[in-house]
């Protein structure tokens, strides 16, 4: 397109009062030529913002550059429409709000600022959406417990058509089994009945609902707005086209063969929590040992769980379900024994009104270890434990009975383990693959692997710490307790954030927009295909599975899978990969329009690439906060660390400039990067760079690499100044001057 750009500077909230507008001025209009500069004290206020429209409507103004506030607030207040591309410096968070008013270099830093912001809005295109073929509407929901069948309501009450697929004959799960189910309602301490048979009914009767029952996923192909699904039912197939995907195949109970120290297996009279469940909805509870009406129970919480040895994690549930089986024994007799040995009790939300109830009841808590059961002559439980205050051993007479309350493990976590890393990952210079179990769940027909990536625990992938229904396979969201330990009120609510994520990706999947957490971008990464040397990066180091091989194997992307990351872009040693709005040479620019003083030791400069998504809010958070740190930093905010082209880095260093600091999530087991291996990927690439640098002569120091959290905003002052502080020593960069 052909542009005339406009640039407007606000001199509110002390912007003017601390930097120099006229030589901000005299960037934009002298050194850039741009035709319409314009300044304003109210920038984002109705006379401001009309100023802006004035122009657009009647100057042909169609590139924007807002020199003010960051781009993180008043976005809606600067929205021009699709056509009009807009920039933003920040001269409030990052300049003025954490350096020194009317300072030479804090000056320097905002005419940067804008330098950069120019250069980049001079490379950006306006996107276009892409546009599939055969787009489609439908949810498919993948197993039909509760938290399938509320995903699939909730979506069919929204408007949308829904598949449900179960494995088992009928629907329900395992609230099929249950006597009688958690509370879920005010008062929350009387069990309630099971409800299962009413919502099973209620998705049989509702029109936008089809239900395939002993059925299973033979493939799922494709992509969000165009998944073509093969079920197999009874031997016949059957193949639907699917928008997106709502995973909720559940847990299972821990195998309670592995705890004969428990004495399961061993004694006929010690049983789990599932088999307790049964002896109820049977109706009377007696031993299974030799029918007696059970007098007596001791229920051991934690049994497996919480133990390195079997399942490291919390379930979640156990505490609750324990407490409500008591009240089945209290029902029956009064005046029952209840004795509840446990690390700690967990009755989230208001269970804790369940709790008072059996404590009411006269049920004895025990906070103890157990350290032995026997059995006596008359089939009667003898327990020893270890108390968790005092050390003493502690135990209980004779129990009729003896109840596990063991976990739950996720179905995504059964099967066979599959190392989904390639033959190029074996190369020192790459990132291990993910961990992917052959569950026979997806099927998905991705190079990537059948199954989508777990965690470390087994647990369905997911962003938990900011969008705990995305996986790492875009339109393929994750609910219930498939994703994490829940209850039932929990994987009602789960279910329905996750059906209003499917329909997101739906409608933002027809417009040709991404998903998470770039909502909005129209953006397709172009491959320049005659320079592609199928080295296979791309493909591999793609967290979420966008590309493809061909059989030559060239990379093939599936654009509505596409985060819009730019990792991709990052990984490519040639170069052949960009976005409209995003690219290689569009960076480059960046680092070159800013200026570097010639031999000055006394000025020396800093780039920060800056993930967008959690370095440029800590860094706004920093300046929010008026904390102060060094003016040589000149930030350029990229999607993720993982885009970051070595070449950046080069043009970077050959600039002059002194050191260069990345800045991005923190990545491990609790990751926090929102496109989940990028920083991951950078810290990888980085350790290479490094060896280079110092082949060259150059320290490796001259090049860091951060993790921060939002959260971590005090930590910016340190981390610069840090930094400056060791570049300083380090001395001027030789090629300064060149």
């Amino acid at each position: 397109m052909d542009k005339k750009t406009g640039v407007y500077i606000c001199s509110g909230c002390g912007i003017g009062d601390a930097l120099d507008i006229a030589a901000l001025s005299k960037v934009a209009t002298k050194e850039s030529k741009v035709p319409v500069c314009k300044t304003h004290a109210f920038l984002c206020g109705e006379e401001g913002v009309a100023q802006i429209k004035s122009d657009i409507e009647n100057e042909g103004v169609n590139t924007v550059v807002i020199a003010g506030c960051s781009s993180r607030v008043n976005y809606d207040v600067f929205d021009f429409g699709p056509s009009v591309i807009l920039e933003r410096a920040n001269l409030r968070e990052q300049v003025i709000w954490c350096h020194p008013a009317e300072d030479e270099d804090t000056q320097m830093m905002a005419e940067d600022s804008l330098r950069m912001s120019l250069a980049k809005a001079g490379h950006i295109e306006i996107p276009e959406g892409y546009q599939g073929e055969n787009m489609v509407k439908t949810i498919l929901v993948v197993g039909g417990g509760l938290t399938g069948i509320t995903a699939a309501l909730e979506g069919a009450k929204a408007g949308y058509k829904t598949v449900l697929v179960e494995k088992n004959p009928v629907l329900g799960g395992w609230m099929n089994n249950l006597f009688k189910q958690a509370p879920l309602k005010d008062p929350y301490s009387d069990p309630e009945e099971v409800d299962i048979a009413a919502r099973i009914q209620e998705a049989e009767a509702n029109p936008d609902v089809t239900i395939y029952t002993s059925a299973e996923i033979k493939e799922i192909a494709g992509a969000p707005g165009m998944f073509d699904v093969k079920i197999e039912q009874n031997g016949q197939e059957i193949n639907e086209r699917i928008g997106s995907v709502v995973l909720a195949t559940g847990a299972v109970p821990y195998d309670a063969s592995k705890l004969e120290h428990l004495g399961y297996g061993k004694y006929a009279n010690v049983i789990t929590n599932q088999a307790f469940e049964e002896l109820a909805k049977n109706g009377k509870i007696v031993r299974p040992g030799d029918g007696k009406e059970v007098q007596s129970v001791a229920f051991l919480q934690c049994a497996g769980s919480r133990d390195a040895e079997h399942l490291p994690y919390c379930s979640s549930v156990c505490c609750v379900e324990s407490l409500k089986q008591a009240t089945y024994l209290k029902e029956q007799n009064p005046e029952a024994a209840i004795y509840v040995f446990h690390k700690d009790i967990r009755t989230p939300g208001q269970y804790e009104k369940l709790y008072k109830r059996v404590q009411k009841d006269g049920a004895v808590f025990v906070r103890g270890d157990v350290t032995g059961i026997t059995e006596d002559d008359d089939k009667n439980l003898l327990i020893e434990a270890a108390d968790v205050l005092t050390g003493a051993t502690i135990g209980t007479e004779g129990v009729d009975l003896v109840v596990l309350a063991t976990g739950m493990v996720p179905t995504t976590a059964i099967g066979e383990s599959l190392d989904a890393k390639s033959e190029d990952e074996e190369k020192e210079e790459k990132p291990q693959g993910d961990t992917i179990i052959r569950s026979n769940l997806l099927n998905l027909a991705y190079r990537q692997g059948p199954e989508m990536p777990t965690l470390k625990y087994g647990f369905s992938d997911s962003h938990f710490v900011c969008f705990p229904y995305e996986t790492r396979r875009t339109g393929i969201y994750a609910a219930g307790s498939v994703r994490a330990p829940m209850d039932a009120l929990s994987s009602i609510e789960d279910a329905t954030g996750a059906a209003m994520k499917a329909i997101q990706c739906i409608e933002l999947s027809e417009l040709g927009s991404a998903v998470h957490p770039r909502v909005g971008d129209l953006s397709f990464p172009s491959f320049a295909m005659q320079r592609c040397t199928q080295c296979k990066r791309c493909t591999v180091e793609c967290p979420f599975g966008a590309i493809n091989e061909d059989d030559k194997f060239n990379p093939l992307p599936n654009p509505t899978r596409c985060r819009r990351c730019g990792i991709c872009m990052g990984a490519c040693p040639e170069r052949i990969i960009s976005f409209k709005n995003y690219s290689v040479p569009m960076i480059g620019n960046m680092i070159k329009a800013i200026e570097v003083p010639e031999e000055d030791e006394e000025k020396p400069r800093i780039v920060v690439f800056a993930c967008e998504n959690d370095a440029i809010p800590c860094l706004d958070m920093a300046g929010i906060n008026r904390l102060s740190y060094n003016a040589w930093v000149r930030v350029i905010p990229v999607r993720c660390l993982g885009s970051m082209s070595l070449v950046w880095i080069a043009d970077t260093l050959s600039k002059g400039i002194d050191g260069i600091l990345l800045l991005g999530c923190k990545h491990g087991d609790d990751y926090q990067c929102h496109f989940i291996k990028g920083s991951e990927l950078a810290e990888t690439r980085l350790s290479k760079v490094a060896e280079t640098l110092d082949r060259l002569s150059l320290e490796s120091e001259r090049v860091r690499m951060e993790q921060v959290s939002i959260m971590d905003y005090d930590q910016i002052p340190g981390i610069l100044d840090g930094f400056a502080e060791r570049l300083e020593e380090l001395g001027p960069n030789p090629y300064k001057g060149f």
